[in-house]
């Protein structure tokens, strides 16, 4: 085994091969750029060194320093985590001509499988079955579009070098094939120096399903079964778990045969994962076919973990440092069911617009430690609160994990976690999530990678919070602060208690009005308090409703809101005039308004369009004097490693550029101006 190993990448991989590591007694090397000199994966590992600046281009992706840097530390191995140089053939060749061992398969491997057109004349060699599609070489738009109109559509454009679901584009007709097929292009050539692109038929209610595969120098192979990976957005993955639901145990192993048949293909060590598209016959038939083979660990790998009792970066190492396969195909057995859900910064109502900001708050449900106990809740993370989610890497902030004895526990643990998951400072996909897990085909296992789309109205723009309940946790915090900023003043001395903020008066009801902006309205709420001889009662008008308020903090900080006949445990965090209130069924922000700080305020943007965060401008659609429609596409940027199409928010003329294409713009910079029609 080795002594100690680097870990080029960074964030919650980088911090997840490490504990690996650390149980097993091997020292850590970790690397970093500007944006991540004090990041978790830094201080997770024994030793660092600095790479270069922030961009990937000038850091993580530098293999000639990743190379320096191990053996200047006295590194043995590279473990490249995923992404990055995790599928890069020079890096692992480089890699072995410095003596080191990269933590992976061989580079002919990656080479092998690298490219999608290549991999699949491969498996086709190999007797793996492949979706109808053009592989070929020749890249001529005429050729490709030819190629197109003869599978028919709907057809898949996908980058040939890709992965992530970058460089991947649905088309629906002819019509719109070569835009879509340009701008697949130019994502390629941005994400992986290379535009090449594979045309396969558009299964119809595909499922996505994957199998874990590992070899060893041995010549040993085992597939430790599948994860669903079907409910994605953006043709990426959003949720993941294991095992399959309503796979049986025949069509389990022919996969799981067929994924070792395309390792054994390329001669394949360490961990890989064969990616199937399932297509769903109306009878209830169903029949796999290869769609691409990651050669690295998969984000995903937790639910395998869980299901399997095993640690598949400990697998790595062993395998790496020249071991056999720890267990043979007969002794791996699966246990309960998984369930991960990838926490992202992101607005999933703004089409999943990425986001970028500082957790303010970073609060997670209770979780085990790495060593994971059965029918456990795990997260796997590579930020702290204080962070700040930078526009330089990918956009996921952490990955929960949860386990039980089956689906239907599971999908409760889940949703559980979730709701105990707290994040402010920035956009995420939490209560997305939630509503993902909890809706209807999700719950009862109807799966395909169309399930965001076909439940989206139960899914987006979704309001699970009140208005009645979100001011009462509002109210009831301010109230408890100003309570606690009164006693604290009685401490000091007599104060007079005309000058209280809580309305006191010695006798009779007091009444206060509140100013409030909820989901994009202004509300004015009023408390009314009745003094007596006992504990004050109070009651909460809103929205045409007069509730009684009663409210209680909680030992774990909390709030115990009592409205009518309505409880509920409510947490409240404010950061400056929003308050953002997490309970049990939901989470909101709401916003209290000074009136006099807002007086005055006429500023507006209309006819403003501005970059919705850091980026570089990839092109624009309109030139000055152009007359445009509500929804037109005028420019598109490039940010967090997808392409952002900023349209048209009314009809009008577009009076001036700001920018030329290639330019870096910060979050907030007016792209382009126009004026809107009459």
């Amino acid at each position: 085994m080795f002594n100690k190993i680097l870990i080029a990448n960074r964030g919650e991989i980088a911090c997840r091969v490490a504990a690996t590591a650390r149980r097993m007694a091997v020292k850590t090397v970790a690397v970093y750029s500007d944006a991540d000199a004090n990041a978790k994966h830094v201080a997770a590992c024994d030793e660092a060194v600095y790479l270069g600046g922030s961009a990937p281009k000038d850091s993580y992706l530098r293999w000639e320093k990743i190379i320096e840097a191990a053996l200047r530390t006295g590194a043995q191995a590279i473990h490249p985590g995923y992404g990055f140089l995790s599928e890069n053939d020079e890096f692992a060749t480089a890699c072995a001509a410095a003596g080191l061992v990269f933590i992976g398969p061989p580079a002919s491997a990656i080479q092998a499988m690298g490219l999608k057109a290549e991999s699949k004349q491969l498996m086709e060699k190999a007797g793996v079955r492949l979706v109808p599609g053009y592989h070929g070489a020749d890249q001529d738009p005429a050729l490709l579009q030819a190629q197109a109109d003869a599978i028919g559509y709907p057809v898949l454009i996908k980058a040939s070098a890709g992965g992530g679901g970058k460089g991947m584009r649905v088309v629906d007709a002819s019509a719109g094939f070569a835009a879509a097929l340009a701008s697949c292009k130019r994502e390629a050539i941005n994400s992986f120096g290379d535009d090449a692109v594979l045309i396969e038929k558009y299964v119809q209610r595909p499922r996505h399903i994957e199998i874990q595969v590992f070899g060893d120098t041995q010549g040993n192979y085992v597939y430790l079964f599948e994860r669903d990976c079907s409910v994605q957005r953006r043709h990426q993955k959003v949720l993941e778990e294991a095992p399959a639901p309503g796979i049986t145990e025949a069509f389990r192993q022919q996969m799981g045969e067929a994924a070792v048949a395309a390792a054994r293909a390329v001669n394949y060590v360490g961990a890989g994962t064969v990616e199937f598209i399932v297509e769903q016959q109306p009878d209830g038939a169903m029949q796999f076919y290869f769609m691409e083979m990651n050669t690295r660990l998969q984000v995903e790998h937790p639910v395998t973990e869980a299901i399997t009792g095993l640690d598949l970066v400990e697998w790595q190492l062993r395998v790496a440092s020249g071991e056999p396969l720890p267990l043979q195909q007969h002794a791996l057995k699966i246990q309960g069911h998984a369930i991960e859900a990838r926490i992202c910064a992101e607005n999933p109502d703004n089409n999943f617009l990425p986001a970028t900001g500082t957790l303010q708050v970073y609060g997670l449900p209770v979780h085990t430690t790495f060593e994971r106990a059965p029918h456990a809740t795990r997260v796997d993370s590579g930020v702290r609160q204080g962070d700040t989610i930078s526009p330089f890497y990918d956009s996921m902030v952490a990955k929960l994990i949860v386990h039980g004895a089956n689906r239907a526990e599971a999908l409760a643990r889940m949703d559980a976690a979730l709701a105990a998951t707290h994040i402010v400072g920035l956009a995420t996909n939490v209560q997305f999530l939630r509503h993902v897990t909890t809706s209807a085909s999700f719950a009862q296992a109807d799966l395909d990678t169309g399930l965001i789309p076909r439940e989206a109205a139960a899914l987006f723009h979704q309001e699970k919070v009140g208005l009645a309940l979100a001011t009462a946790a509002l109210l009831a915090h301010t109230l408890l602060q100003e309570q606690t900023l009164a006693a604290q003043a009685d401490a000091r001395g007599w104060i007079d208690p005309w000058a209280r903020r809580d309305g006191w008066k010695s006798h009779g009801p007091s009444v206060r009005a509140f100013t409030l902006e909820f989901q994009g309205e202004r509300h004015t709420a009023l408390l009314t308090t009745l003094h007596g001889a006992g504990e004050p009662q109070r009651q909460l008008q809103i929205g045409g409703t007069t509730e009684a308020l009663g409210y209680a903090a909680t030992a774990e900080g909390a709030l115990d809101i009592r409205l009518g006949a309505q409880r509920a445990r409510v947490q409240v965090y404010t950061k400056g005039d929003v308050a953002h209130v997490f309970t049990a069924g939901g989470a909101t922000q709401i916003v209290a308004i000074d009136a006099l700080a807002h007086a005055g305020d006429t500023h507006s943007d209309v006819g403003r369009l501005t970059a919705p965060m850091p980026g570089k401008v990839v092109s624009f659609a309109v030139k000055a004097g152009d007359k445009v429609t509500k929804g037109q596409p005028l420019a598109v940027l490039d940010a967090m490693k997808m392409e952002h199409t900023i349209a048209a928010p009314v009809d009008g003329t577009v009076a001036e550029l700001l920018f030329a294409p290639g330019d870096q713009v910060t979050d907030g910079a007016e792209l382009l101006r126009m004026e809107a029609a009459a």
